[in-house]
């Protein structure tokens, strides 16, 4: 399954547009990770504790968004969307949608 944020793919035809497809993720940020984040933020630094929840939560959501096109017969997803939103401070949701596609 090929994702991209363009439009198109260099070098291959859409020959049909299977419809819009999405993937959702929420993951719960535990009170460790956010004391030693905390932390960072005050002496300054880079948090890898969040780095890594916010890449585990980013695939998780382009996984079932590619799980949901190739239902509908499609081998790659175009003009892909990623929106990143925290819910209530301790919640992060990763949301990604695009146009599911046949290529030729």
């Amino acid at each position: 399954m090929i994702l991209t944020t363009t439009p198109q793919i260099e070098g291959r035809t859409i020959a049909e547009y299977r419809g819009i497809v999405s993937g959702e993720t929420i993951i719960g940020a535990n009170l460790i990770r956010d004391f030693l984040a905390s932390i960072r933020d005050v002496v300054g630094g880079r948090s890898q504790a969040y780095e890594k929840v916010l890449r585990e939560a980013k695939e998780t959501a382009l996984n079932e968004m590619a799980e949901e096109a190739a239902g509908l017969g499609a081998d790659a997803v175009v003009g892909i969307d990623l929106d990143y939103e925290t819910l209530n401070g301790s919640m992060l949701m990763v949301t990604c949608s695009g146009t599911a596609v046949r290529l030729v």
